[in-house]
C-alpha cells in the first residue's frame, strides 16, 4: 500500500507547519506528516519552511536571527485569515511529543540547511527524535546531502532520504553513497522504472508535492512507497477508490 504523508501537515487547507495543520492531516487518515526545521538564534529547533518568517507570519526577519521567545509570539496563520490569532510556529519538540502519542504515525523531518548551515542542527534533531523514542518512525530528509551523510554517521537507527528536483541517473545507487535509504524526488523526476529499480535495491521512493489526483492514482498503481501531498484527505479518498478497484470480485 502506498503511504500518504501530509505536506507541512494539510497545507492545502490549513496554515502550513502548524499543529492545526498536522492534526488535520492525522484526522484525515494520513500515515504521516512532513515538516521543515530551522534553528533560532538561541539554538532551538522550530518548524517553519522559509529561512525568514516574512511569508507565513505577521513578523519579519531571519529565523536564525530571532530568539525562540520572539518566534513564539508570531501569528502563523499565513493566508488563512480564519485562523488569525489561533496558530503559532511550533517547536520540533512540541510536534515530536504529539507524534509519540500516536501509534505507528510517521514523521518526515526536512532539515532546511541548504542555504544557511545551522551549527549542530543534525545532532539536535537526532537527540530530540531519540528523546521520544521515535527512531523507527522518523525519516530525516534534506536537499543538503552533506548533512545527510553526517546524520548517517551520527546514527544508523533513523532513515535518511535525499531530496532532489531534477531526474538523477540511477538514484538507487547514488543514495547509497550518502548512506541514505530513501529518495524524495519532485514528482516530475520519477517514473515507473525509477520506482521499480529503487524498490528492487531496497530504496524507498516518496515523491513530493503530489496534489493532482491523476498523479496520485498513477503512483499508487505503480506501488510507489509513499508520496507527500498538500491534500492528504484527497489522497486518502483516492487510495480507498484505487484499492476497491483492485480488490478481486
Amino acid at each position: 500500500m502506498t503511504l500518504i504523508f501530509g505536506h507541512r501537515g494539510a497545507a492545502g487547507t490549513y496554515p502550513e507547519n502548524t499543529m492545526t495543520s498536522f492534526i488535520a492531516a492525522y484526522q484525515a487518515g494520513a500515515d504521516g506528516i512532513e515538516l521543515d526545521v530551522q534553528m533560532t538564534k538561541d539554538g532551538e529547533l522550530v518548524v517553519i519552511h522559509d529561512e525568514t518568517v516574512d511569508r507565513t507570519t505577521d513578523g519579519s526577519g531571519f529565523v536564525g536571527e530571532l530568539l525562540l521567545s520572539d518566534i513564539l509570539k508570531l501569528d502563523a496563520s499565513y493566508t488563512f485569515s480564519q485562523y488569525t490569532g489561533q496558530v503559532k510556529i511550533p517547536t520540533l519538540e512540541e510536534v515530536l511529543k504529539w507524534v509519540a502519542t500516536l501509534p505507528s504515525f510517521l514523521i518526515n523531518i526536512e532539515l532546511k540547511n541548504g542555504i544557511i548551515e545551522y551549527p549542530m542542527i543534525e545532532e539536535r534533531t537526532i537527540e530530540l527524535v531519540q528523546k521520544f523514542n521515535l527512531e523507527k518512525r522518523t525519516i530525516i530528509s534534506s536537499f543538503n546531502h552533506y548533512s545527510l551523510v553526517k546524520c548517517a554517521e551520527l546514527t544508523g537507527e533513523i532513515e535518511t532520504a535525499i531530496l532532489y528536483m531534477e531526474r538523477l541517473y540511477k538514484p538507487w545507487e547514488y543514495v547509497k553513497e550518502v548512506g541514505a535509504s530513501g529518495v524524495h524526488p519532485h514528482y516530475y523526476a520519477v517514473n515507473r522504472e525509477i520506482i521499480e529499480n529503487s524498490k528492487l535495491h531496497q530504496v524507498s521512493v516518496r515523491p513530493f508535492t503530489v496534489n493532482e489526483e491523476k498523479i496520485m492514482i498513477d503512483l499508487m498503481k505503480n506501488e510507489c512507497t509513499a508520496f507527500i501531498t498538500d491534500f492528504p484527505e484527497r489522497a486518502i479518498e483516492q487510495r480507498k477508490n484505487t484499492n476497491k478497484k483492485s480488490d478481486p470480485i
